[in-house]
């Protein structure tokens, strides 16, 4: 049989987008995100894509996509963590009861020491159970499971099934209500430190590629880059700065747990693309073996991997206190389901050692994009759980289907 070049196969769009070197999985998510937006959008009579509905959808999906940052280095690593959610619960409950019955409630500094003391708590938590599965040898499946259970029955044990509050007026900005974002201003200054980063790197990339005798990629390419990343940035901050503070009238700007999303998403990209540790997850999803003769300690990354998740749980459930403004002992029900589902929609590999923190984000967006749609179309909760769980099917069968054609190949 004769082979063809591969030029010769490729239709002009993945030609373009090989010569680009965009992500192929990253392009399908945007797009799959677009189209969900403009379904939604007509469906609901243009509620979807309003001012206010995009607020409040990044800041819903701030919250998964934190989580979903951390999941994709315990799932690269072939391993899962069913117990997000109710670590969040526990982490934001104890944030909150610290606050409002055990610290000054008035003090300015109760808020962040009760902070802080959640953020240690959540990363310890992961620490045990990252202990369990790394140097005991349980499957983190049963571990996690376990503390699925033992988190959620803890934060109601903590305050006997009670809500507490109030809760600090400046800590409830991290939650991005009222006050809880930048401004306009802000925000414009945000865009162009990003738009400026953006440039820079690109002209950096292009130096080293120059430096190591690689071929840089096209000027059009660059440019390419440039103006979807910047129109992205523009047309979010436009979208935000539309939403009126109801109070004074002036432009909210972006929220603060977006801010939050954004430094841990950009951390959590540079740890798994450009740091030791996030080599070695890799290596260790790849082939837990191989990275064990390879000199790697299999055991001290797994219990890292695991600590990382503990900790992004804990802020996770700091913005969910805010937002609330009270500690619930419904804060994270569930939660596991849409952020293992957004990890596994962002292209990271139940089989381990593939995945993008890029890719979860997105899945973040697609997941909470869907649920937001449903509750303006008046889909009762019981339905939505039913569509979660159907997607939840496809996208695992997605993956399923990426990893059997990576084998064969």
């Amino acid at each position: 049989m004769t082979r063809h070049p591969p030029s010769a196969r490729e239709n002009p769009l993945a030609r373009l987008g090989r010569l680009a070197e965009a992500d192929p999985r990253v392009l399908a998510l945007a797009g799959t995100l677009l189209a969900i937006a403009l379904v939604l959008e007509i469906a609901s009579g243009g509620v979807f894509l309003s001012p206010r509905n995009l607020y409040n959808l990044s800041v819903q999906s701030s919250v998964v996509g934190l989580m979903a940052s951390g999941m994709v280095l315990v799932i690269v690593a072939r391993h899962i963590d069913l117990s997000v959610g109710s670590l969040l619960g526990f982490t934001g409950m104890a944030i909150a009861t610290l606050q409002a019955e055990v610290l000054p409630p008035q003090a300015p500094w109760a808020w962040p020491l009760a902070l802080a003391a959640g953020l240690v708590l959540g990363a310890a938590i992961g620490a045990w159970q990252g202990y369990w599965v790394a140097y005991r040898g349980v499957p983190a499946f049963a571990v996690t499971l376990a503390g699925l259970l033992i988190f959620r029955g803890a934060a109601y044990l903590l305050t006997e099934g009670r809500t507490v509050a109030p809760l600090h007026p400046t800590f409830q900005m991290l939650g991005g209500g009222l006050g809880g974002s930048i401004g306009a201003r802000w925000s414009w200054i945000l865009a162009a430190a990003g738009l400026l980063a953006l440039a820079g790197l690109g002209a950096r990339d292009r130096l080293e590629r120059r430096r190591h005798g690689l071929t840089p990629r096209p000027h059009w390419a660059d440019a390419a880059r440039l103006l979807t990343w910047g129109g992205l940035i523009v047309g979010f901050v436009l979208a935000m700065n539309a939403y009126p503070h109801p109070r004074t009238g002036s432009a909210r700007g972006v929220p603060i747990p977006v801010l939050v999303l954004l430094g841990a998403g950009l951390a959590m990209a540079a740890l798994a693309r450009r740091t030791r540790m996030g080599r070695y997850v890799f290596a260790i999803g790849g082939n837990p073996e191989a990275a064990a003769l390879a000199g790697i300690d299999v055991k001290r990354v797994t219990l890292g991997v695991f600590v990382l998740m503990g900790g992004l749980s804990a802020v996770a459930g700091a913005i969910t206190a805010a937002r609330l403004g009270a500690g619930t002992n419904s804060m994270g029900t569930l939660a596991e389901l849409h952020v293992i589902a957004a990890a596994v929609i962002g292209g990271t590999s139940l089989a381990g050692g593939a995945g993008s923190v890029l890719g979860a984000i997105l899945g973040a967006l697609i997941m909470q994009s869907l649920d937001n749609g449903m509750v303006l179309l008046g889909v009762s909760s019981a339905l939505r759980q039913v569509l979660t769980g159907l997607v939840l099917i496809v996208a695992v069968w997605v993956d399923s289907l990426a990893s059997r054609r990576r084998v064969a190949r």
